[in-house]
């Protein structure tokens, strides 16, 4: 007996009192629920009309493809025809959700190069309208009489096109006047007097506290996308520290407080130079596109640019300053050497290589400042004669070496005639009385080259940089000058480009190929922790 709704055997069946029709219990009453009457004869139906029938337990017979072997095989196909077919579906949906998600990936990456590049203007534009800003009070000054030779300048920055050209096609300068020689000799005879009274002084850092130097601070000051510090130099009564970096930058840093006082922008290319003036307030810098920035500092802390100086054709390698502090020199890839007047910034007179197509690449003033020394990229070593601007001694011993390069720095001892000149082959010593290199120091193998070399401020001792950081004790012409201490390079960039002792040598400041300035010293010497 099968329900007269669905057709099947009914599990609890009934049957209805008006048409005796057989119907599973919980299929009729949800007809009766939902329309009231029979399904099959249209009566009204209610469910006092249903009565239900005793049976015993129905076991449901097998269905009739399970009652053989190829109608089972047949279901089995069926389930796996079934089974396919939903896998199938699944895989489209999966290469469709994939191709959405590449998309999405592609739209986002897309977006983040243009938000990238929008910042990047964004930032460029700040910085030239922030230099425009800086510039507007210049160029609104009035210039007065007295700065005749500076009218060239507008807005910090020389007009090319106003100088005069000369028959040979270069610019005509004025020269470096009788009274400007009188100025230098006057202040070489007063420092040559000062120093036969000189003496050590008594808060000179001692031999036994320098061997105990280790690194105190580590600060990170040039950004991490272009990382390099290329030169440095310290302010001794303020105790600031300027560096240049691959990063366009000149960064100006209290060691006193362990904080980054100044950033200056505004070079395109690596900085390569940087020297203070006097007592802080001016600061000068070199860089790889062509110019010379002097910046003009201000009560707040920060530099402004005061002038830029565009009289090279090539990367300016090296800056230094005149023992006056009113002029200095810049020295360049371009062959040649130029002498400026601090105050207007204008180029008094511009001096060739000779007939040699030797780029300079270091430079120093000696300290009574009638002598400069020029290192070339052929290796040579150049002394000048600042008033006649003529070539009066050349040194070179760094080309006799196995492997040679560029003469990448100089520094003059206090004593007046000792020079220190690195190159590929190490550091030499030069007597200048003797114009002889009477000491040779070669710490790195033929592959390594020597980066920076200089004395302290009292000729005391002599640093120099490479693969790791060297402190000799300096000694007289036939002494040994004996090694005090090694520093290990910390940067891993296996090169330390600048070295510089601080006052009364109580620390040392290192720059490397990494963007970080490190601090050698005692640690009751040391300022603040690291930043």
């Amino acid at each position: 007996m099968n329900c007269s709704i669905s057709g099947e055997v009914p599990e609890e069946p009934v049957v209805s009192k008006k048409s005796g029709l057989l119907y599973e219990k919980r299929l009729i009453e949800r007809h009766i629920s939902d329309y009231g009457k029979c399904p099959v004869t249209g009566e009204p139906l209610t469910m006092d009309d249903i009565v239900p029938i005793k049976t015993g337990k129905i076991v449901k017979p097998r269905p009739v493809q399970a009652a053989s072997i190829p109608g089972m095989l047949g279901m089995f196909q069926i389930e796996w025809d079934s089974l396919m077919l939903s896998n199938f579906a699944l895989e489209q949906q999966l290469h469709t959700a994939r191709q959405e998600l590449s998309h999405a990936l592609y739209q986002h990456d897309a977006a983040c190069r243009v938000i990238a590049r929008l910042k990047k203007e964004r930032d460029e534009a700040r910085a030239i309208l922030a230099q425009a800003e800086r510039q507007m009070p210049a160029a609104a000054a009035p210039v007065p009489a007295a700065a005749a030779n500076a009218a060239a300048l507008s807005n910090g920055k020389r007009a090319a096109e106003d100088d005069e050209i000369g028959p040979d096609g270069k610019r005509i300068r004025p020269g470096i006047s009788a009274n400007i020689i009188s100025e230098l000799t006057n202040c070489n005879a007063a420092l040559s007097q000062q120093r036969k009274k000189r003496q050590i002084p008594p808060t000179l850092a001692p031999i036994d506290a320098v061997e105990r130097y280790t690194q105190l601070n580590s600060y990170p000051l040039h950004k991490t996308n272009k990382p390099g510090i290329l030169s440095l130099d310290v302010q001794y009564s303020k105790d600031i520290i300027a560096t240049g970096g691959v990063d366009t930058n000149v960064v100006v840093f209290g060691r006193s407080s362990g904080e980054i006082l100044s950033t200056l922008s505004g070079h395109s290319r690596k900085v390569t130079s940087v020297k203070f003036v006097a007592d802080g307030e001016l600061l000068l810098s070199g860089s790889a596109d062509k110019t010379v920035r002097l910046w003009q500092g201000s009560e707040d802390g920060n530099y402004e640019c005061r002038h830029i100086m565009k009289d090279h054709d090539a990367e300016v390698q090296a800056v230094t300053v005149h023992a006056t502090n009113n002029y200095f020199v810049t020295a360049s890839l371009d062959n040649t050497w130029c002498f400026y007047d601090l105050a207007s910034g204008l180029c008094l007179t511009q001096v060739s290589n000779g007939s040699t197509n030797d780029g300079f690449t270091s430079a120093a003033f000696h300290p009574d400042g009638l002598i400069l020394g020029t290192g070339t990229s052929d290796a040579w070593v150049k002394i000048w004669d600042v008033k006649s601007q003529t070539n009066v001694a050349n040194f070179d011993d760094h080309r006799h070496g196995p492997v040679t390069g560029p003469v990448t720095a100089m520094s003059f001892s206090e004593n007046g005639y000792f020079l220190a000149t690195a190159a590929h082959d190490g550091v030499r010593i030069f007597d200048l009385r003797k114009l002889k290199n009477f000491r040779t120091f070669s710490p790195y193998d033929e592959n390594t080259s020597t980066q920076c070399v200089e004395f302290d401020h009292t000729g005391s001792y002599l640093a120099l940089g490479g693969a790791d950081i060297r402190v000799f004790q300096v000694a007289n012409v036939k002494a040994e000058w004996n090694l005090v201490k090694t520093f290990p390079d910390l940067s891993g960039t296996g090169k330390a480009t600048c070295v510089k002792f601080g006052p009364d040598a109580k620390y040392l400041a290192v720059g490397s190929m990494d963007r970080n300035l490190r601090i050698f010293g005692l640690p009751e010497e040391d300022g603040p922790s690291e930043s």
